[in-house]
């Protein structure tokens, strides 16, 4: 059993893949070819946008969408200790500061009443994380950030596809990215990305930043990156986002078999009732983790950790500011096989396995 079956999606839409793939080989752009725009466009509609600007990966979204921000050093941006290195990464790579507010305990998500008493004159962006496939409380962040004139960055790595309130994740604030690494629920076959924003003026320099701040062939009146998609990624995403309503679907289906069979047990996901939740990850709370993995790796299921050390805990972005519900998710969080073709004898396996292992 794997954690994420990847092949088991391909085998459904082999034969869209490999033509796309051989589309692009038979005409021969392998950077930004036809493919990246066709992308662009579907994506935009999918959440809800005007502009969506496709990136070499999710976290080079989230330095072009704070780039074009003119985020820098002396600047703080406000985020959540709770999720993957990007976010904090990218905030001090450069060279602003990032300033860690907790998570709601039920979503994991950044807490929104935390926030008000963090902004300062040097607050530039916030950014929350939907986590785990369920976007954060994205009412009370925009409103917010309207209010105090700071914008929000969704970096929705997690959750393309989600909704808040009919909102379409990366469709609901100013500015947002996005990741297509393969074990995403919208995934590629290498790295990939996409920030999104209804703004043209925000959108037009995202594009030049990512093609080395280029406006015009070698006329570079920015500093940019080398951020630009390729073109054979393009193509698989294309082939997977005609299933991918489908497979946001049948993950719900699996979730809800969890849910039903395991709410006595563990904790649960708790998705708010203006969400809805793509399920990256079905991640459970467990009192004794390291027994409890190690009794469902004896029965073969695969499970991980996201994640088990918070942002303002590592070393290269360490600070002292109180954060006990992100720690202790950290230390009870575990993530179970989770997948659109997850079968049901495979969704049993799991669920019994995970009943033995917390009542022995």
């Amino acid at each position: 059993m794997q954690l994420i079956d990847l092949q088991a999606q391909y085998r459904r839409i082999k034969d869209e893949v490999d033509a796309g793939i051989h589309r692009v080989l038979d005409h021969g752009k392998y950077v930004m070819g036809p493919e990246v725009e066709t992308l662009e466009q579907r994506l935009a509609d999918y959440a809800g946008v005007e502009h969506c600007v496709a990136l070499a990966s999710g976290t080079d979204a989230l330095l072009v969408a704070m780039m074009a921000l003119d985020i820098g050093p002396g600047d703080e941006v406000i985020t959540t200790p709770f999720t993957f290195i990007a976010t904090g990464e990218m905030i001090g790579l450069l060279g602003a500061t990032p300033v860690f507010v907790d998570i709601d305990a039920d979503t994991y998500n950044l807490d929104a009443e935390l926030i008000e008493e963090k902004i300062n004159e040097r607050t530039k962006a916030i950014v929350p994380v939907s986590l785990f496939g369920q976007m954060a409380d994205m009412a009370r962040i925009n409103d917010i950030g309207e209010r105090h004139a700071i914008p929000v960055i969704e970096d929705a790595a997690q959750s393309f596809g989600a909704t808040f309130s009919g909102m379409r994740s990366c469709g609901a604030s100013g500015i947002a990215a996005t990741s297509f690494f393969p074990a995403k629920p919208l995934g590629c076959y290498g790295d990939g990305g996409a920030a999104f924003t209804h703004d043209g003026a925000l959108a037009e320099k995202m594009r030049q930043l990512r093609n080395h701040g280029q406006t015009a062939p070698y006329h570079h009146p920015m500093l940019g990156i080398n951020g630009r998609l390729d073109t054979m990624q393009a193509a698989v995403l294309l082939a997977k986002l005609d299933v991918f309503d489908d497979e946001v679907a049948r993950r719900e289906q699996v979730a809800a078999r969890y849910h039903e069979a395991l709410a006595d047990y563990v904790k649960t996901p708790y998705v708010d009732p203006r969400c809805t939740s793509v399920y990256a990850q079905y991640t459970i709370q467990v009192d004794d983790r390291d027994q409890v993995r190690a009794a469902l790796n004896e029965a073969g299921i695969p499970s991980a950790v996201y994640y088990p050390v918070p942002l303002n805990r590592q070393p290269a972005l360490y600070s002292d500011v109180p954060i006990p519900k992100s720690e202790h998710a950290a230390e009870r969080v575990l993530s179970i096989p989770m997948h659109p073709y997850l079968s049901e004898s495979d969704q049993d396996q799991v669920i019994e396995a995970l009943k033995k292992a917390i009542t022995n």
